[in-house]
């Protein structure tokens, strides 16, 4: 009885994520011209995006290594990008806190915005559903995408035109996942707060705006709770 089920909850997660891999797909696309862009070949696209697995960080360090960066600072810059996945894995951990250490270490390695924000949301939602199953059915869905599409943008490389407006695609990835978020006036109040800080801080180095527009956001609907009850 219990093995369907949780085939059920695997076959959940896949479903949610389906509609945002029409937006991550583009976004592989354009991340594999950017590695060729870069200087780049086949294997050290691949070996990148298996590696790291981080769009927008991928994008700022295939941006700087093309402009001969030294390689502190696009490690030091990736790293940054990705310090959002701390407050992630804060969020969803107790989630998972049952589980034994090494599957947790494989799903922390699938972690990204999209498979965060859907699987918390269906967490809260349904809380009978096997966890790991449907955030792995989610995340692992994202993984396959992404890395098929940046293999795609190697082989095609610059023979995408710019017409086609692939990096639009990425914004309404991440507007997808807001939207359904903001169910109350703290979200709403956090989620606001950190896009404009975020769009006003962009100018700040090493992409640090992002981290900025995030914990503001955080303490804006913190600060809009507290106040509220």
């Amino acid at each position: 009885m219990r093995g369907p089920a949780l085939d059920e909850d695997l076959l959940a997660g896949v479903r949610d994520v389906s509609p945002l891999l029409l937006g991550v797909a583009p976004f592989a696309l354009v991340a594999g011209i950017a590695t060729v862009d870069a200087g780049l070949g086949l294997a050290e696209a691949v070996g990148m995006s298996v590696i790291v697995f981080a769009g927008a960080s991928q994008l700022a360090a295939l941006e700087l290594l093309g402009e001969n960066a030294p390689l502190a600072v696009v490690v030091g810059t990736a790293v940054v990008i990705n310090l959002r996945m701390l407050m992630y894995s804060a969020s969803i951990a107790p989630h998972f806190a049952e589980y034994g250490r090494r599957l947790r270490a494989g799903l922390a390695y699938l972690l990204t915005d999209q498979a965060y924000a859907l699987s918390v949301a269906e967490f809260d939602e349904n809380p009978d559903r096997s966890r790991w199953r449907y955030y792995l059915g989610a995340a692992a869905s994202l993984w396959i995408v992404w890395q098929v599409g940046t293999v795609a943008g190697v082989v095609l490389g610059a023979g995408v035109p710019d017409a086609w407006g692939l990096t639009f695609a990425v914004p309404l990835v991440f507007l997808a996942l807001l939207v359904p978020a903001m169910k109350d006036r703290p979200t709403t109040v956090a989620g606001g707060a950190g896009g404009a800080v975020a769009v006003v801080a962009a100018v700040l180095p090493l992409n640090l705006g992002l981290l900025v527009g995030a914990l503001c956001g955080i303490a804006a609907g913190l600060v809009t709770e507290v106040t509220a009850s």
